[in-house]
């Protein structure tokens, strides 16, 4: 019989399986039909391939003769392109204050907005420093504002609250939705 590698629980391979009568498929997909354990162990080990269980929960277990090693890295590769593909979204800072300027929102709203093109989520924070606290609505006013910079490319997905001493807001890019193609009258 050819090797048991214990590389992961995941299948049991040869000698590891446990169960009567297994469904035997060829390492090319060809069903060979219902057998015993030992005919199917024989058959892989004639083939000088391992004896995999694929589908442990069928009635009965479903296993496939192939190469075990070959077999666990196309799985790695396969998990390991589907990583590539995910994107994560990270929560970029952007910090403001009470008594800020049009122009520096500005500069801060471009900013925000290469963030938000980049598929980042904005927090938009405000911290009101000691007599700053009487002046929270001129705080929820340049946070408007700011918002308002950014329409376009962002939308409002937590409004302005109080955290602590500051105002916390929180933006995500906006979604383009797909265009809706016209039925074609044929």
């Amino acid at each position: 019989m050819r090797r048991c590698i214990p590389i992961s629980k995941e299948n049991q391979i040869n000698e590891e399986i446990r169960d009567k009568e297994l469904r035997v498929i060829d390492e090319d997909g060809t069903m060979l039909g219902v057998m015993s354990r030992a005919e199917a162990l024989d058959l892989a080990a004639e083939r000088n391939l391992d004896l995999v269980n694929i589908s442990p929960n069928a009635n009965p277990p479903v296993c496939k003769i192939l190469d075990y090693g070959k077999y666990r890295y196309d799985l790695q590769k396969k998990e390991k392109e589907a990583k590539k593909k995910q994107k994560t979204t990270e929560v970029k800072e952007i910090r403001l204050s009470t008594f800020i300027e049009d122009h520096d929102i500005k500069v801060k709203a471009n900013t925000a907005s290469k963030f938000l093109k980049e598929g980042d989520k904005l927090k938009v924070s405000l911290r009101f420093r000691g007599r700053e606290r009487d002046y929270v609505e001129k705080g929820k006013e340049v946070m408007n504002r700011f918002a308002g910079f950014l329409d376009d490319v962002g939308v409002v997905e937590k409004p302005s609250v109080f955290e602590g001493r500051s105002l916390i807001m929180i933006m995500a890019p906006k979604q383009e939705k797909p265009e809706k193609k016209e039925p074609s009258s044929e």
